[in-house]
């Protein structure tokens, strides 16, 4: 009861303890050789183990900006009206099938921490969200994926002619909406944040079946892909609310980081998730050969028989070769090297809050990065 009766207090002074924590121990050993990634680990993130327990759940955090996503909601689903049938139920589909909202409660809470006083934040997350499923719709193609957030794709139920040109209409409806903010510095932000998007895109596909893919090539896929787009929406909060441009780069490290390390632990589960909980199959990276950290990571520190067998998954359909390849990559820690990534980005986000006020969003933004590595979906 009395867990119960303080859990919200609780909760957020674990957050800013862990945050503190992470503090010190990034400073002095966050750029040590990855030789030394187990020790930097558990010294950046012991308290994280100490108190999991106690991490806010996503519904606590969303709480925070209940009413300004209620708005973007409503918002949303007034402008997908196109007066097509085909573009009105498709684009349905796929917006009302349980996405967590993250990029657009992102944007929300950072322009709360910020205190702005305004409207565009509503018009603007909206805008990052319909950019986001755009690319879903897109990605499900070229994925060839039937199964997302535990619901059949779009393009498994419409094809994929349908699925490819109503992501273009939402990337086009995205940029009728970015006109009505009238700001050049807005659009540039959006438009700067699509074509990298695209581009991250483009630069996956090129990686694919490539077992030369390097960290280094990987990290450039999801900062381009996954990244750019939660940096943006943390950007733009910073723009609309005025701040210098110190707190404004400050605030898209935050995003870029969190995305980093939620693509990161996506990454991960892919391996060893649920597939009631993650809504998807286990193993699709590797089923579309897509070199992706666990595995270039065995690729470098396995032995030769899982080289071996990791070039044999990574250059054709690897699907009937996963139980081996979830032995090679429990064998050589390669989950928990990925992990220990996403959580070193996660510090490097909290560490970008520091020049923030103390307040509730801001505690609520911490706490959405401690969610973004302890999730299992």
């Amino acid at each position: 009861m009395l867990l119960e009766d303080s859990a919200p207090t609780l909760k957020t002074n674990c957050c800013e303890y862990r945050h503190r924590s992470k503090i010190v121990a990034h400073n002095t050993t966050l750029f040590a050789d990855m030789q030394g990634m187990s020790s930097i680990f558990f010294m950046v993130l012991w308290p994280y183990y100490i108190i999991k327990g106690f991490i806010m759940s996503l519904d606590a955090i969303r709480s925070h900006v209940s009413d300004e996503m209620e708005r973007v909601n409503r918002l949303i689903l007034s402008k997908l009206a196109a007066d097509i049938p085909l573009i009105d139920t498709l684009s349905q589909h796929i917006v009302a099938s349980g996405g967590k909202r993250i990029r657009p409660m992102l944007l929300l809470l950072t322009a709360k921490a910020l205190n702005y006083q305004g409207d565009s934040h509503i018009l603007l997350a909206a805008i990052i969200e319909f950019i986001h499923t755009a690319t879903l719709l897109h990605d499900d193609v070229v994925d060839d994926s039937s199964l997302r957030r535990g619901q059949s794709t779009a393009n498994s139920i419409w094809g994929n002619e349908a699925s490819v040109l109503v992501g273009d209409f939402l990337f086009s409806r995205a940029f009728q909406l970015m006109a009505e903010v009238n700001s050049l510095r807005v659009i540039s932000i959006l438009s700067t944040a699509s074509n990298t998007i695209a581009k991250g895109e483009v630069l996956q596909l090129i990686n694919r079946h490539d077992t030369a893919t390097s960290e280094a090539r990987y990290f450039d896929v999801i900062s381009a892909k996954t990244a750019k787009l939660f940096s943006a929406a943390t950007q733009l909060a910073a723009v609309i609310s005025n701040q210098p441009a110190e707190i404004e780069q400050q605030m898209a490290a935050f995003g870029h980081h969190l995305g980093l390390a939620f693509q990161l632990v996506d990454d991960a589960l892919d391996y060893q998730g649920d597939v009631n909980k993650m809504g998807k199959n286990i193993g699709d990276d590797l089923a579309e050969g897509k070199p992706t950290l666990p595995l270039i990571y065995t690729l470098a520190v396995g032995n030769e028989a899982e080289k071996a067998l990791i070039h044999q998954a990574i250059e054709s359909d690897g699907s009937a070769l996963l139980p081996e390849i979830l032995q090679a990559l429990a064998r050589n820690k390669a989950i928990e090297y990925t992990q220990q990534r996403a959580h070193a980005e996660v510090a490097l986000a909290c560490n970008a809050l520091e020049e923030l006020p103390d307040s509730p969003c801001k505690s609520a933004l911490l706490a959405l990065a401690d969610f973004t590595v302890s999730r299992c979906n």
